[in-house]
């Protein structure tokens, strides 16, 4: 028998010196001694990282139902019961893979006979396997609540501050250089002279960063930083605050007025440039920092006053090599303009025929798999009555329980295999045909919305349609999302998409 092993190992357990290697080698005997052929492990420790035991569990089913039928799988052996089932819910899941798959649950310590008593028995365990994870979830929650109680923030530390396990007098301690961006972020913003996107320009521009993945402070954190009261000397448990044992960072004047101008309290001394195309829409080519608004007045003799807008990188420590990136407004708007007709067929007649054969496509695709579900229906049909048939002749007499045992597990394998194939044949319908339309008019017409919408407007189309935007000293460079990478790389006049016609490039591109 082909039999796939499970173990699991919870944080208390490991404390108290048991390990995955001990239940591995006890289901790897037990497997021996039956003489059941281990076709795959599957092992995790609830000290890994978050949600990384349910994934593996998650991985160890998908895994038995993709391949019980082309290995043979049996069971799954595991050590007890509840290493497999945690809740009733994973009882049930279990109990529904032997339904469909034939893959029943073996155990080194646990065992359950056959019949009304074993299925009692296997229930009760499993009630109380979910007894032990609902009251060790109870206590788990207590002591966060009481560590809170103690005035130390449990699990990991609020950005600012880091963890010092080895530290028992203050384990969570001020971050020599984030607790800095911390500080100055509320200097700036107290000033009342700052929104979200300027604040993250200046701090940028004075060289302080959020992550090493992420360097710039984006809106969202900004605002979770200048809420969290634990800068202040407090903690939050759920709606309640204690006073902290932590060194706070800021003082409570300044805090105080964050919250006034967050909550709109307290106006902004100043009034805001208008340069919606900086913050963090276009990064610098050369050194990866963000491209920021400047505004520049200039006097004129006659008295009047010339405004110039630009957009430059904000690095301001650049490397020798580095040149300058500085572009007019009025150029980075036409360069953004010409790149965007890059997505449109200039020809109207290639585009009708796209339109035409767009549609034509859909239809075609729509046929095959509606005929695909009917075939797939017809046979689960069969199968039904196949199996009723096989019932009749058992109870008549014709054959005996081995056979019929034999034909269920065949008949129910396949029924399995054709359920999965159904599930796979999709669905096309009018709805994605209205959205493919819709993309390809909004390709077409993307540079001319461009130029008659207003600012706010223009960022959203950006981000809308390309990924990642950079600026050189005299090139734009853009990644465009999908499908409008599609029609950037001229797919009607080129023959570089492989096996695929460009009406199902995009099609397949939309779809995903």
């Amino acid at each position: 028998m082909n039999v796939v092993i499970w173990a699991r190992v919870s944080s208390r357990e490991q404390k108290e010196g048991y390990s995955i290697d001990a239940q591995l080698r006890g289901t790897r005997d037990r497997a021996r001694a039956s003489g059941w052929t281990v076709l795959r492990e599957f092992s995790v420790a609830e000290s890994a990282k978050r949600g990384a035991e349910r994934n593996a569990f998650n991985e160890m089913i998908a895994w038995v139902k993709a391949n019980a039928k082309r290995e043979n799988i049996r069971a799954i052996l595991s050590h007890k019961l509840d290493r497999v089932c945690r809740n009733t819910r994973d009882a049930v899941r279990m109990q529904e893979l032997e339904d469909q798959y034939g893959v029943s649950l073996a155990f080194v310590e646990n065992q359950f006979g056959p019949g009304p008593a074993g299925a009692l028995s296997f229930n009760v365990m499993a009630a109380v396997a979910q007894y032990y994870s609902d009251n060790l979830r109870t206590e788990v929650l207590k002591g966060m609540e009481e560590r809170c109680r103690q005035g130390w923030q449990h699990g990991l530390a609020s950005y600012g501050y880091m963890n010092c396990s080895d530290d028992k007098d203050e384990p969570i301690q001020p971050h020599p250089q984030k607790s800095r961006g911390v500080v100055r972020a509320f200097e700036l913003y107290a000033s009342g002279r700052h929104t979200f996107e300027t604040l993250a320009d200046q701090l940028a521009g004075e060289g302080y960063t959020y992550q090493p993945s992420n360097p710039r402070f984006h809106r969202t954190a900004l605002s979770r930083i200048l809420r969290n009261r634990i800068y202040v000397g407090d903690i939050r448990w759920g709606d309640r605050y204690y006073t902290g044992k932590h060194r706070p960072l800021v003082d409570q004047r300044t805090f105080t007025m964050c919250q006034e101008i967050l909550d709109g309290k307290v106006r902004r001394t100043t009034k805001q440039l208008n340069m919606p195309l900086s913050g963090g829409l276009f990064t610098c080519q050369h050194c990866g920092a963000m491209i920021t608004g400047e505004r520049i007045r200039r006097k004129l003799k006659g008295g009047g006053v010339r405004v110039h807008d630009y957009y430059r990188c904000a690095n301001n420590y650049p490397d020798a090599d580095h040149p300058s990136v500085r572009w007019r407004a009025d150029d980075l708007e036409d360069a953004i303009h010409a790149d965007l007709e890059t997505i449109r067929i200039p020809d109207d007649e290639l585009a009708d025929w796209f339109r035409m054969a767009l549609q034509a496509t859909f239809k075609n695709i729509g046929d095959v798999q509606r005929e695909q579900r009917i075939a797939q229906k017809k046979r689960l049909a069969e199968i039904e009555a196949m199996q009723e048939r096989l019932l009749n002749a058992y109870l008549a007499g014709t054959i005996d329980e081995a056979t019929l045992a034999a034909k269920q597990t065949q008949l129910r394998d396949e029924s399995a295999a054709v359920a999965a194939t159904l599930a796979t044949c999709g669905d096309l319908g009018p709805e994605d045909v209205r959205v493919a339309l819709g993309v390809f008019e909004f390709a077409q017409n993307a540079a001319q919305i461009w130029r008659g919408s207003k600012m706010p407007q223009k960022r959203e189309i950006l981000e809308s349609v390309s990924l990642n935007r950079m600026l050189g000293d005299v090139t734009l460079v853009v990644e465009k999302r999908k499908p409008f990478d599609v029609f950037a790389e001229r797919p009607l006049v080129t023959s570089s998409l492989g096996d695929k016609t460009p009406v199902e490039l995009f099609i397949a591109e939309v779809r995903t």
